[in-house]
């Protein structure tokens, strides 16, 4: 697997997308709210990394990339912070959106 050297909007695009894909699909809310945090050009970018990958890759790669990034590593809540709104965008957390906030929180804590 490839070592991610992801600048920080390319690690929130990518948790973003693992977060609104949890349930299978990424509604518009979801879509807009992504885009509400990082530009369109890295969205397109990271998007076709994210669905080239598996679920195990895609938890292994957010790991090294939380572990790697001083920004993250420092300040979880942040991080946290934009995992849940992510879940909300929609307006409301699904069972399989709560679990994958809980499980990242575990993982990454």
């Amino acid at each position: 697997m490839a070592i991610t050297n992801w600048t920080k909007q390319e690690l929130v695009a990518y948790i973003l997308l693992f977060v609104a894909h949890s349930d299978l699909k990424e509604s518009k809310k979801e879509h807009e709210y992504i885009l509400s945090r990082v530009d369109e050009a890295t969205y397109k970018h990271i998007k076709t990394e994210f669905d080239a990958d598996n679920d195990y890759q895609s938890i292994t790669k957010i790991v090294e990339a939380v572990n790697t990034n001083t920004a993250y590593r420092n300040n979880p809540e942040a991080l946290f912070a934009d995992i849940k709104l992510m879940a909300f965008a929609d307006g409301h957390m699904d069972q399989i959106e709560h679990m994958i906030y809980n499980i990242l929180k575990k993982i990454l804590s």
